[in-house]
Order: structure tokens, then sequence, then C-alpha cells
């Protein structure tokens, strides 16, 4: 592959996936492998066995940073899957023009990404956008003090918003889907308890997005994750926010993904600007 190329890796719990992209995000290869489970070693030929297939410049995510690069002989750089997820979607992706973007992650879990002038804001300590791991914002009487976290804490926003979370909250009022999904699908065939935790899901959602504009103030924030699929969410809970938010008008725009669950693997390739993938391809 020829320099200028730069290739992204993406490690996740059940794939490990590589693409190469060009200098205007246009994608020439890609290809995914499952992750090999509980196997260190395996997971270290994975990764690395994909990198030179794609022969260029790549990035995976810790902890296997140091013995990947050491493995392929070139230089690697990381970030976590919510800052990937923000660069891509920035770049090239649903917000792409937009100076300030936040990009948020609701799966299994709920992380954040900040990119400002097309760059990944890491913050001093390396948490900046770890929004999942403060409170609900504005909590009502029923959700304190709010279910507990691994994080040791009770009550984070991850805990209310992770597909878990959302499923743990329909249980809670009587329901018995078992999944995201079929919440979503029993709202859409009118099942009024399914309704009534998406309606509940759109009001926690909309509040602790509210925070994130009162202290960032982003152009637009961008979902990501299985839970972004959810198509009412770009309708309810901008109209919802503007309750929480410290203005007059909000002009923050609420967007689904360009890329899907590409959009990880493609920011981990834009981690390296075209002048810089060129160079390191040499």
């Amino acid at each position: 592959m020829s320099a200028g190329f730069r290739v992204g890796v993406d490690l996740g719990g059940t794939k490990i996936e590589a693409a190469a992209i060009d200098r205007d995000g246009l994608a020439h290869a890609r290809r995914r492998v499952a992750t090999p489970a509980g196997d260190y070693a395996g997971t270290i030929t994975a990764g690395t066995g994909l990198v030179k297939n794609a022969n260029s410049t790549w990035l995976i995510g810790q902890p296997l940073g140091r013995d990947l690069e050491a493995a392929l002989g070139r230089p690697v750089r990381l970030a976590n899957d919510a800052n990937c997820f923000a660069l891509s979607e920035a770049s090239d992706g649903a917000a792409a023009g937009c100076s300030n973007v936040f990009g948020v992650i609701l799966g299994t879990g709920v992380g954040g990404g900040v990119v400002i002038g097309g760059r990944i804001v890491f913050g001093v300590n390396a948490i900046a956008g770890e929004w999942g791991h403060n409170p609900l914002p504005w909590p009502q009487p029923d959700e304190l003090p709010g279910p507990h976290c691994y994080c040791g804490r009770a009550g984070c926003i991850e805990t209310f918003l992770s597909g878990p979370g959302l499923a743990r909250d329909h249980r809670a009022h009587g329901g018995d889907a078992t999944s995201g999904e079929r919440i979503v699908a029993g709202a859409a065939s009118g099942d009024l308890a399914c309704r009534a935790t998406l309606d509940r899901y759109a009001g926690r959602l909309a509040r602790a997005l509210a925070h994130v504009i009162n202290i960032l103030d982003p152009e637009a924030i961008v979902l990501g994750g299985g839970l972004s699929a959810i198509a009412s969410l770009y309708d309810e809970v901008p109209r919802r926010w503007g309750g929480f938010v410290f203005s007059d008008s909000v002009h923050t725009h609420l967007l689904p993904p360009k890329h899907g669950d590409s959009s990880g693997v493609r920011g981990a390739a834009w981690l390296w600007r075209p002048e810089e993938a060129a160079e390191g391809a040499r």
C-alpha cells in the first residue's frame, strides 16, 4: 500500500477490525477478525497480522500498544474507542466541518470524546469526555441514590443510559423485555411499558447532554453505540434539553453517526494526519 495511507485498528471484546483510509477518508481496505478470547499472545498476533497485511501505519488501543509497536517495528498512536469515534465523526462523518464536537458511546457502557479543531482533547489526566462516570444530573426522587456502578459509586450516568441500564430500568418498572432491541421493538409495536421506558431514557439523556452543553457548548453531539439506533432520540432529546441548558436558545445539533460501527476504526486511522501518514510509511 502506498505512502499516505493510514491504517486504524479497533480492538474490541469480540472483534478486531482494521481499515486503511486515504487522505480524503476513503476506505481502500477493511478486514475484521474475531478477538481471541482470553488469549493475549493471540491478540498480539491477530492485531499485527492485520497491520502487516495492510502494510502501512496503524493504531490500536491500550494495553497492547507497546507490545504491538515492538512486534511491528513502527510507531503507534493510542486512543480509546470513544475518542476515536468522536474524531471519525468530526473528521469526515456526521459532524464534519464542526470545530467543537462531542462524541457519545451508548452501548454496554457509556463513554464520550471531545474533538476541538480536528484534534482529540485528552486532558491532563487523559480522561476528557468521561461523562459516563458523573452522576445523572437533576435527578428525580425515584432515581436516587441510583444503581450501583462498577466504579464503586452509585447513580452514574452509565448505570442509567447504557444498554444494560435501559433493560434494568424497564424491569424495575414491571417490563419483561430483556434487551434494548426488544424494548425498541416493543415500543414500535405499541407496547405502553416499552414506550414509557424509552420516554424515561430520552429524558435522562436530555439532562445528561444538557450538562455537557453547559460545560463544552459543542456545535454537534454525535451518538454512537447500539442505542444510537433509537430514531426517536434525535427529536425527543433536543426537545427536552432546552429546559436544562443555561441559555435562551440551544443551537447544538444532535446527530446519528455517519459511519456506524466502523467509526471507531476510522477514527484510529485519523489519528495520523495525511502528512504524518506519508512520513510514517517510509
